[in-house]
């Protein structure tokens, strides 16, 4: 396979240009898809792109369901009255429906299938609260998407998330519903508040009188628009490598890991082949997404306006600057993972891989499709997102040597996928597979997930 130059490598470890637009993509505020900050967010982008002399940079505009959060409250009743509507305790979930509602409180715990048979019968007219926390025992990550919609299919009139993060961090993210707004209100509540309401519901399920709760949330769902940064870098090939990620973020944070980092380390990557564009046999198309956070819209858009035959591979970050321990998610294209490898063993860097077929992230509107993507991120000793989807994604949490690793590492896989005929990778063909053959991949808990809600893409 080909190696990056060394006088590549050497300026993406001393380059400022990635952290100076992740510092700016911060420093614009509230990212939400649709917004104004959004559009901004991809006109910074654009405009790095066009510092470095990419071409064809612009912004590719296309309609999403928006959202718009306004405030949100919940009251206790009981043997203790209290009311919680600081943004530091409670805020609305993307997608959830305006509405009041009033009624017993049912804790799921970790919101597993085990967890509400066992609530089941209690659940019925109820309002369910489940923890953002996955077991470490369980099979995989449990996403609050399928948590909520469970909820509502036990007849839960309400659904409350509670991080189990401390720090006053009320979780926030899409509640997954394929025709929006969902069907019952809900709201994310700090580590703190949860725990209140645990204890008050009888955590153990032993309680006295069931706990009542009262949900207040005051928002918009209208149509709107969000927009994609393109740019490209490489020969004019019909067939191209994308390199995306997304650059809306939720609307309480700066999104910085969240993923301005992603974002910033497109157009570094892009900077950096741009300096060996001579060198590539196959077009990079570089892509930030819009409308990530509340279901892959940008993504989708790209997915479906570009010739599955024009697009060789995928390479999505995600959340890849909590730490410079590389993770790459491979969605059982073994070629794909062989090149990650080959760039970690020469560059001596650790790296870990999974093959699960995931959903989540935008790489899976071309994985569903049968083209060869992965999912890039950084690990991290904290437990589920971490500081992600709440006020804490700032800047301050991030250090720009991790980026430039990153970076660095992710130009030379690129630069070995755009060098090596687009497909092969050091002898192993990154190819194409069939949608059935992606269909009869996918882990049943993972089937189960995307029908429930109406998310699975295949028809039975």
């Amino acid at each position: 396979m080909t190696a990056l130059p060394d006088r590549v490598v050497g300026d993406a470890r001393t380059s400022d240009f990635g952290w100076d637009l992740l510092t700016d993509l911060t420093d614009i505020g509230n990212r939400m898809a649709g917004s104004v900050g959004e559009r901004r967010g991809a006109e910074r982008v654009v405009a790095a792109f066009d510092e470095v002399g990419l071409r064809n940079a612009g912004l590719d505009e296309f309609e999403i369901p928006g959202w718009w959060r306004g405030d949100s409250a919940i009251d206790l009743a009981g043997p203790v009255e209290r009311r919680h509507e600081g943004s530091h305790e409670v805020i609305a979930l993307p997608g959830t429906p305006s509405g009041d509602v009033s009624a017993p409180l049912v804790d799921v715990g970790d919101g597993t299938d085990e967890a509400f048979e066992a609530a089941s019968d209690e659940l019925d007219g109820a309002i369910a609260m489940a923890s953002s926390r996955t077991p470490d025992a369980h099979d995989r990550w449990i996403h609050r998407m399928e948590k909520y919609v469970t909820a509502a299919e036990h007849g839960a009139v309400g659904f409350v998330f509670r991080n189990h993060i401390e720090g006053a961090l009320p979780p926030t993210g899409e509640i997954g519903y394929h025709n929006r707004p969902g069907p019952i209100p809900a709201v994310g509540v700090s580590k703190e508040v949860g725990e209140r309401l645990v204890r008050l519901a009888g955590g153990d399920g032993e309680g006295d009188d069931p706990v009542e709760l009262s949900i207040e949330v005051d928002c918009r769902n209208e149509p709107t628009t969000s927009v994609n940064a393109v740019a490209e870098v490489g020969p004019d090939t019909d067939e191209a490598v994308f390199l995306t990620a997304h650059v809306d973020a939720h609307d309480v944070s700066d999104g910085a890991n969240d993923n301005g980092a992603g974002s910033a380390i497109v157009a570094e990557v892009g900077r950096l082949l741009a300096t060996v564009e001579d060198d590539l046999d196959t077009r990079v198309r570089l892509v930030t997404f819009g409308a990530e956070e509340i279901g892959l819209w940008g993504a989708y858009h790209a997915a479906e306006t570009t010739p599955r035959d024009e697009i060789a591979c995928v390479i999505n970050l995600d959340g890849a600057c909590n730490s410079r321990d590389l993770r790459v998610g491979t969605n059982g294209f073994d070629g794909m993972g062989a090149v990650f490898e080959a760039v970690a063993e020469a560059f001596d860097a650790p790296l870990a891989t999974g093959e699960t077929i995931s959903p989540h992230g935008d790489q899976w509107a071309f994985v569903q499709e049968g083209i060869p993507a992965v999912m890039a991120s950084t690990s991290s000793d904290q437990s589920g997102r971490g500081w992600g989807h709440t006020h804490a994604d700032t800047l301050d949490k991030l250090d720009p040597r991790d980026l430039r690793e990153v970076a660095t590492l992710v130009a030379a896989a690129t630069y070995r996928f755009a060098t090596d005929g687009g497909g092969a990778a050091g002898g192993t063909e990154v190819t194409h597979r069939s949608r059935s053959a992606i269909r009869e991949s996918i882990a049943d808990g993972y089937v189960t997930e995307l029908k429930t809600g109406g998310r699975w893409p295949y028809d039975e």
